[in-house]
């Protein structure tokens, strides 16, 4: 949960599944079974190998052949195991990923007809994956033999080097024989450590990949600064995913306190990245974004969101009560305070008209809301929380239009007074907004009231047209 959040969605979904499912289902295993095994393992080692040499140190010398045989293959495996399964790791993380966005897109694969195209990027993440598990099942079937060896080395050298010294008379029969027995009896414990080795090995991986997630160095330092005042100001601003390949050049937008600024545009053209940058996910390339006067990246995170608040069209109703669900961004909000946020988002009557009310039990395994209803719930949250600041990143797209449009209008009254800025894909957004700012291509390419971009006849015009007959 401290992770910045830039981390968290650079790391994909697969990756997170698979530390929070794989990883510590590994680290459990050898918690719960290994652990017991271990210590019952060696103790029984030591005792036996204790009374081997007290039954005769000559004839316990055999004993030294395991670790002569296994000492070198042991270092080599353990040498190459990590790194070949931090491999086999991340393999497992890309495959979970695919499968999971492939999954939950299914309708949006179905509809561009992109099945094809998932499906030879699950082939190769299943490739990949098998190329790591053979490589690491390749360390282990060079490893084994010598284990093997290992383990039956001494017992042969025991009977033969027990019997020559038996027939020298060195030691009697009955010693001889005591020590080749104790030799065989430490096959079992020996194999079940050899055993647990291979899944210490598999878990101390698990175990860094999970310990790392707290080696994340923060995406930002505050420096402790207070803004003066609620203005917003985007100045220069230049951002890339991938070194040297910018996706906003040289974007500068000034909102007025209490301004409603909406950013429209083509897909890809940069909207999504501009709004992650205004919330203070991200920090610029170059450039700064500041709230009065104070870079977002200077401030603290608890301070951030206060100032500025993200909502996009991805939101998440967590297992819990519904009145848990709201409370996340204020948890001293009352019964009361949960209820006027509800009517202002439109969906006081849904949430009254639930079993238990505001007790009821949403997510997983609870009631199941609509997406309609979880995007209001996020939407709620939002008021809650009550930034000046509001980001809303296609926040109404999973709402029909009518739906959107009444949701909009109801939040125009909660919203009044507080600077507003909506990237949308429909077009009303922008009619009712003070300014529209149109990008393309990583660039503001109009800025203008509605009227004026209309009267321009630009791009606005021709995606107002656009948008307006398709309506």
């Amino acid at each position: 949960m401290r992770l910045p959040l830039s981390t968290v969605e650079r790391a994909g979904t697969g990756d997170l599944l698979a530390r929070t499912t794989n990883d510590i289902d590994a680290i459990s295993y050898v918690i719960r079974f290994g652990i017991p095994t271990i210590v019952v393992s060696i103790t029984t080692v030591l005792v036996t190998g204790v009374a081997t040499v007290l039954a005769s140190p000559l004839a316990a010398l055999p004993l030294l052949l395991t670790p002569l045989v296994w000492f070198l293959p042991t270092r080599r495996y353990l040498r190459l195991a990590g790194p070949g399964y931090l491999w086999e790791h991340a393999t497992y993380a890309r495959l979970n990923g695919v499968a999971a966005e492939t999954v939950e897109g299914a309708s949006t694969v179905d509809a561009l007809g992109l099945s094809d195209e998932r499906g030879v990027r699950f082939a190769e993440a299943i490739r990949e994956s098998h190329d790591a598990e053979r490589y690491t099942v390749g360390l282990r079937l060079r490893w084994f033999p010598w284990l093997e060896v290992g383990f039956f080395a001494p017992i042969a050298g025991a009977l033969l080097w027990g019997g020559w010294l038996a027939w020298d008379g060195v030691v009697p029969v009955a010693t001889a024989t005591a020590v080749v027995l104790y030799v065989q009896r430490l096959l079992d414990p020996l194999g079940e450590l050899v055993g647990m080795l291979d899944e210490i090995q598999f878990a101390a991986t698990s175990m860094s990949r999970i310990l790392g997630v707290g080696e994340v160095p923060p995406d930002r330092v505050a420096t402790g600064a207070t803004p003066a005042g609620d203005r917003l100001a985007v100045e220069h601003v230049r951002y890339a995913y991938r070194e040297g390949q910018d996706v906003l050049h040289g974007v500068s937008l000034d909102l007025q306190p209490g301004e409603r600024l909406a950013v429209v545009g083509p897909s890809g053209a940069g909207k999504s990245t501009l709004g992650r940058l205004m919330a203070g996910v991200d920090g610029p390339r170059t450039g700064r974004i500041t709230v009065g006067g104070v870079p977002l990246v200077d401030l603290e995170l608890d301070e951030l969101r206060g100032q500025v608040a993200l909502v996009t069209q991805e939101h998440h109703v967590f297992v819990g009560t519904l009145a848990d669900n709201l409370r996340l961004p204020r948890p001293s909000a009352t019964d009361e305070d949960l209820l006027t946020a509800l009517d202002a988002v439109d969906a006081l009557d849904w949430a009254t008209a639930l079993p238990e009310g505001l007790a009821t039990v949403v997510g997983s395994g609870g009631h199941e809301l609509t997406e309609a209803q979880a995007q209001q719930l996020a939407l709620a949250r939002l008021v809650l929380a009550d930034p000046h600041t509001l980001v809303l990143d296609e926040a109404t797209s999973l709402l029909d239009p009518r739906a959107a449009r009444h949701l909009e209008r109801s939040l125009g009254a909660v919203l009044t007074g507080r600077t507003v800025v909506a990237i949308a894909h429909r077009l009303h957004t922008a009619h009712d907004a003070d300014r529209v700012a149109v990008v393309e291509g990583g660039r503001v390419a109009e800025l203008g009231s509605h009227d004026a971009l209309i009267a321009e006849d630009g791009s606005y015009a021709a995606l107002w047209r656009s948008w307006r007959d398709e309506a």
